[in-house]
C-alpha cells in the first residue's frame, strides 16, 4: 500500500457522509446495549437483528434484568434468531457482569466471558469504550483480503493472522468507535460478498483487487466439503383435548434449552416412545418430508402425527395457547403452526 495513502482518514471521511449512524444499538449507547448487538449480529444480518433488537432490549433493558430473567424467557425472545448457544452464553455472561458489579472494559476481561471472542470485545471496546482495538468479523476480513490481495481463506490460521497484524496496523488511536464501524460498514454495504459497489468505494484507488479487476477472487473461498444430510422423525402427539407433547432440549448441543418435539430415527420405535410415555396410540399419520439447513448439515425430518391417549398428567403435554409462547426452534414453530393452520393441530 502506498504510504501517503491513509487508510483509516480515507474511510472515516466516508463514514462521516455515508455511514449508518441511527441503528438502535447506535442510540442511547451504553457498553450493555453494544454487547448485544455485537452478539446478535454475529453471523445475522442486521436488517434480521433490527426487530429481535427491539424487543429483546425492551424485555431486558440491563444487566440485572438479563441475569436474573429465567433462561427460557432468554431464549424465548431469541426463538429464530438461530445459533441459539449466543443467547445462553449471553445469560451466563450477564450473571458473571452483575456479580461483578461492573462491566468490563480490557480485552482479557472481555474475552473470558462466553460468547465473546476477540473481535467482538475490540468492537465492543472500541464503540462502547472509545478504547482502539482491531477487529476482524467476516466484513473486515473481506475489506482487507480485496484490499491487501490476500490469498488464502481467512480461517486458515496463517491468513488470519496476517489479517489481524494488518488490521492492527490501519486502526486509528482518534475515533476508533467510528472506525470500528466505518469499516463494518463498508463490508456490509460496498464491499459486499457478491455485486460489490467498487464504484462507490472510498478506497478503489489502492485497492489491490480492484485495480488488477480481481475483486472476485477474494476472500478465498474454503475447499469444497460434501454437506452431509441427516433423517429422523419428529413426534407430533396429540391427546384428545387437543393437547401437544414437547419436551425441553439439553442445555448444550442443537438447540439447546428450548422446548422441540420428541425425536425418533425409525418409524418402528413409536410404539417404544408411547410404552415409555405410558401413552395408548389410537392413530398414526406420516406426512411430508421437510428440510431445514443448519451450518454444518441438512436436517431432514419426517412429521410423525400421533393421536394418544393419555394416562396421567405431565408437564411435557401444551395446549396451543402454551406451546405458542414457548422458546421453539423455528422449524418446529413453522411446523406446528402449518399443522394447526390445516387442522391437524
Amino acid at each position: 500500500m502506498d504510504e501517503s495513502f491513509d487508510f483509516a482518514e480515507h474511510l472515516l471521511a466516508w463514514f462521516d457522509i455515508h455511514g449508518r449512524k441511527d441503528l438502535p444499538w447506535q442510540q442511547d449507547k451504553s457498553p450493555y446495549r453494544v454487547w448485544i448487538s455485537e452478539i446478535m449480529l454475529q453471523q445475522t444480518q442486521v436488517s434480521t437483528v433490527i426487530p429481535y433488537y427491539h424487543a429483546f432490549m425492551a424485555r431486558f433493558p440491563n444487566v440485572e434484568s438479563l441475569a436474573t430473567a429465567p433462561i427460557d424467557h432468554v431464549l424465548q425472545h431469541w426463538a429464530g434468531l438461530g445459533y441459539y448457544a449466543r443467547a445462553r452464553n449471553l445469560h451466563k455472561a450477564a450473571q458473571h457482569i452483575n456479580s461483578l458489579g461492573h462491566f468490563p472494559d480490557t480485552l482479557p476481561a472481555l474475552v473470558e466471558l462466553p460468547g465473546i471472542g476477540q473481535s467482538t470485545a475490540g468492537a465492543i471496546l472500541s464503540l462502547a469504550f472509545a478504547s482502539s482495538q482491531p477487529i476482524l468479523d467476516g466484513n473486515v476480513k473481506r475489506v482487507l483480503t480485496r484490499f491487501f490481495a490476500i490469498d488464502g481463506w481467512p480461517s486458515l490460521r496463517a491468513v488470519e493472522m496476517a489479517l489481524w497484524d494488518l488490521s492492527a496496523q490501519i486502526t486509528p488511536k482518534a475515533r476508533c468507535g467510528d472506525y470500528t464501524q466505518a469499516i463494518m460498514d463498508l463490508g456490509a454495504t460496498l464491499c459486499t460478498r457478491s455485486k460489490p459497489r467498487c464504484s462507490d468505494c472510498p478506497m478503489q484507488s489502492h485497492c489491490q483487487a480492484f485495480l488488477t479487476q480481481t475483486v472476485a477472487n477474494y476472500p478465498q473461498r474454503k475447499p469444497p466439503k460434501i454437506t452431509p444430510v441427516k433423517q429422523i422423525l419428529f413426534l407430533i402427539a396429540q391427546n384428545v383435548a387437543g393437547e401437544c407433547w414437547l419436551e425441553q432440549r439439553p442445555m448444550k448441543g442443537i438447540w439447546g434449552g428450548l422446548w422441540s418435539l420428541p425425536e425418533i430415527d425409525r418409524i418402528e420405535e413409536v410404539e417404544m416412545w408411547c410404552n415409555a410415555h405410558e401413552l395408548k396410540l389410537s392413530n398414526q399419520q406420516i406426512l411430508a418430508v421437510q428440510r431445514h439447513t443448519f451450518s454444518h448439515y441438512h436436517l431432514d425430518y419426517t412429521p410423525l402425527l400421533l393421536t394418544v391417549e393419555k394416562t396421567k398428567p405431565s408437564p411435557q403435554w401444551h395446549t396451543r395457547a402454551q406451546w405458542q409462547k414457548c422458546a421453539l426452534p423455528a422449524p418446529i414453530n413453522v411446523l406446528l403452526t402449518q399443522l394447526m393452520t390445516e387442522n391437524f393441530l
